[in-house]
């Protein structure tokens, strides 16, 4: 490829790509794979605006599920305790604080299997009040049993969280109370009731290259490109099986988010988990690279998260904001693309 001008870059919308072709641009050398992902980036999206939304636990521990990353796990022993799920009032009272700090997305995180019925309606009742106060919302419920989709789109469900976590090769070392495609099962339902879809993964579990181009490729070969693609790095806690998995090397997470960038050009690529422990240097490349949305507040679901006057800062420093309209994500690649030849 020709890197002597931005205009001989172009994204396309593809959902066929190869395990040789993703490997293929991992393995460019590291400057020419970051200018040809914030190229793309600049041609749908304002280079310099964040998205930003809010994760509230609002049911903690106590999951049947056997992720190995996770605290939440009735099958690893930690710190985090089971609490019941939060009032209607304390879920308001965060989501109020949250549009105070700038969040324009509240999302709500509940460690489940799958939610029955009678935590469903409660569940929706939270949406309808956070919608009320000019949020975009968005769930995060586990599987979901035929017919709930609809009754959380009926609500006013805008997103709908259900990661895929990494490859299909991998996916059985970390988890063996669900299936990959259970995970896909759920997908294709939030898609039929015209929820939008947030899904991505997790880097540093002990995977190799090959498994993380694996989740890409899943991701960027669904029949629609996720709208947003969250992508975490392992935040490892005591008492989970992967509490001393190898840490990842910092470049091969910007290369994470770089392909992620190439391959679902009009999709949101969120830094999620594992932000604490990354430099201002390791996330300013990341935005470079492609990464236009951050998880603000100070915990996300049980773990930590940068305080919202840290992310405040640093998105100073950088001549970064974040996004003021609440539908960021739903504008249209023409008017993006015009403010980036502005800012070229």
């Amino acid at each position: 490829m020709d890197f002597s001008s931005p205009s001989t870059i172009q994204s396309q919308l593809r959902h066929d790509w190869t395990i040789a072709e993703i490997l293929n641009l991992f393995e460019i050398p590291f400057m020419d794979l970051l200018y040809q992902a914030h190229t793309i980036h600049r041609q749908h999206f304002d280079p310099n605006q964040i998205q930003a939304s809010t994760l509230l636990s609002i049911k903690t521990g106590g999951c049947p599920e056997d992720c190995a990353y996770c605290p939440q796990s009735i099958h690893h022993q930690t710190s985090v305790e089971s609490e019941p799920l939060l009032s209607l009032n304390q879920v308001v009272e965060a989501a109020t604080q949250a549009r105070a700090q700038g969040a324009n997305r509240f999302c709500m995180g509940a460690a489940w299997r799958s939610p029955k019925e009678r935590s469903l309606e409660k569940i929706i009742d939270m949406i309808k009040e956070v919608k009320s106060l000019g949020l975009e919302t968005c769930v995060t419920l586990g599987m979901l049993a035929p017919g709930q989709a609809e009754q959380l789109k009926a609500a006013g469900l805008d997103y709908y969280n259900h990661n895929l976590d990494t490859s299909p090769e991998f996916y059985e070392e970390i988890i063996t109370t669900r299936t990959y495609q259970d995970r896909l099962d759920t997908l294709a339902q939030v898609r039929a009731a015209g929820i939008y879809v947030c899904c991505g993964g997790i880097v540093g579990m002990g995977e190799d290259r090959v498994h993380r181009v694996g989740l890409l490729a899943n991701l960027a070969n669904l029949p629609q490109h996720p709208e947003s693609v969250p992508i975490n790095q392992l935040v490892k806690v005591t008492g989970t099986p992967l509490a001393d998995a190898p840490s990842l090397d910092p470049f091969e997470f910007v290369r994470t988010i770089a392909c992620a960038r190439i391959l679902m050009p009009q999709s949101f690529v969120r830094l999620s988990a594992g932000r604490e422990t990354m430099s201002d240097e390791l996330q300013a490349l990341c935005f470079f690279a492609g990464a236009n949305s951050l998880f603000c507040g100070d915990k996300l679901l049980t773990t930590p998260n940068p305080e919202m006057n840290r992310d405040q800062q640093l998105l100073k420093r950088l001549g970064l904001a974040f996004s003021a309209t609440e539908n960021f994500e739903k504008t249209s690649s023409s008017t993006c693309q015009s403010i980036a030849s502005i800012s070229s």
